[in-house]
């Protein structure tokens, strides 16, 4: 049997984010079991915790052959079990649900950048894991009517082409534009979803932090939140399309933190992360002019928000070096 390769550098780098972002997910998921008063929404969580735990263990160990030192990540300093529950009305599998968003896409990238067998097999079964309950818990938000579904529409009957110019073009003089085609809404609906819930989970996140510039941070995190999903929502309205209704859950009056600030911050950057990626998708992929400026303008501040949490975090002392390449 050939003898196995060391680890790339790439997949070092993968396999270190991907260890961050587990050791924070079982954390959280902790937190969310111990508060659960439904047995449904805590078996759902406990399951994915005893599946994702020894994928730990095996990044640990993966570490440990290649003699790299094992990330440090988040550990049970960053969580308080017994601090009061949080969020309220399916808030934690509403929350869950998006870390497997941005866990899908992290995983699929991670693979393709991945070349030994062994790292190339824990990604394969990761996001497979992935896959199975992002499925469960979309379909537990919709049992427990806490997730609205999109519009239908009619299906179309004929294959047609573009030919006219006039297709992309989202404003003219006379303020006419062009129905918004499917491909569009939908990106433009989960923009909006998906930042209903990072609101309310930003909103929990500066009733308990003690620390004033993390406050701050968080409170514009909040209000860009607002903004994005206020502007999304006027133009699905100009386009006669009802916005999600999502709840997005509900913050109670705990000021205890569950989480340590350095969790928080990493968190909110994952969040950052994805709403970049999507938004990429979305500015790559809508064929409005006016929509592609929307999504630029989001772009332009979501980087920025996201460079001064980055910066905050080195002021801290809360963000972790990943590995160095060699000079």
């Amino acid at each position: 049997m050939p003898e196995k390769p060391k680890m790339s550098s790439s997949e070092l780098g993968a396999l270190w984010m991907t260890y961050h972002k587990k050791s924070m997910i079982l954390l959280i998921l902790e937190y969310f079991i111990e508060k659960s008063d439904d047995q449904k929404a805590k078996d759902l969580m406990s399951e994915l915790r005893d599946q994702l735990h020894p994928k730990i263990i095996e990044m640990k160990t993966m570490f440990e052959n290649e003699g790299a030192v094992i990330p440090e990540g988040f550990t049970k300093r960053d969580v308080n079990l017994d601090a009061p529950n949080l969020w309220d009305n399916g808030f934690d599998i509403m929350f869950c649900r998006i870390l497997k968003q941005i866990s899908m896409g992290m995983y699929v990238l991670h693979l393709t950048m991945s070349y030994r067998q062994d790292i190339i097999k824990l990604y394969r079964d990761i996001t497979e894991i992935t896959e199975i309950f992002y499925g469960r818990f979309t379909q537990y938000l919709l049992e427990e009517n806490l997730f609205t579904r999109p519009p239908y529409v009619n299906m179309p009957e004929t294959i047609d082409y573009i030919t006219d110019i006039d297709y992309t073009k989202g404003s003219n003089i006379l303020g006419e534009k062009r129905a918004l085609n499917t491909v569009e809404f939908g990106y433009m609906y989960h923009t909006i979803e998906t930042n209903i819930t990072g609101m309310q989970l930003l909103a929990g996140f500066i009733q308990t932090t003690k620390d004033k510039d993390v406050k701050k941070y968080f409170s514009k995190g909040k209000e860009l939140s607002k903004e994005i999903i206020s502007e999304t929502s006027s133009i699905l309205l100009e386009n006669n399309i009802q916005p999600p209704t999502t709840p997005g859950g509900t913050v109670t009056s705990s000021t205890i933190a569950p989480f340590s600030d350095k969790l928080m911050m990493f968190c909110n950057y994952l969040l950052g992360g994805l709403s970049l990626g999507s938004g990429g998708f979305s500015a790559g992929f809508s064929l409005r002019n006016d929509l592609q400026t929307h999504n630029a303008i989001v772009a332009k501040d979501l980087f920025q928000y996201q460079r001064n949490g980055v910066i905050l975090m080195m002021s801290k002392g809360w963000l972790e070096e990943p590995p160095k390449m060699d000079l």
